[in-house]
């Protein structure tokens, strides 16, 4: 019974285009992250705190994204669309995850310097 309903759910997603990701989206995801980044670099280099600047760069982002919505919202025939604010949104926190995996905690160990001997 399991693979029949399988089956049946596999012929079926084709005809749902809840997965299409517009070009606009794409750009807005982009733009998260390059501005995530960005802000994440600045923080962290003058605080030297991975969760100041991972925070800060999550927020900067989602602030991007809400102001350039509000701004388009004004304009004639456009409308507040949330998907572009998210899209913005997740560009910032894969950005922020990412540039926070990364950075690791400097620690100085010492390492003998070694020699081959024959």
């Amino acid at each position: 019974m399991r693979i029949l309903i399988i089956i049946f759910t596999l012929c079926f997603t084709s005809y749902c285009s809840a997965q299409f990701v517009s070009y606009d989206d794409r750009l807005h995801f982009g733009a998260g992250a390059v501005i995530s980044a960005g802000t994440y670099t600045v923080v962290y280099l003058k605080t030297k705190d991975k969760k100041k600047a991972f925070w800060y760069s999550l927020g900067t982002s989602v602030l991007a994204g809400v102001a350039k919505e509000v701004r388009d919202s004004g304009q004639k025939n456009n409308i507040f669309d949330t998907g572009e604010i998210v899209a913005t949104a997740l560009g910032g926190l894969t950005a922020s995850t990412t540039i926070n995996l990364f950075i690791g905690k400097n620690k100085d160990k010492k390492h003998k310097d070694t020699a081959l001997v024959n």
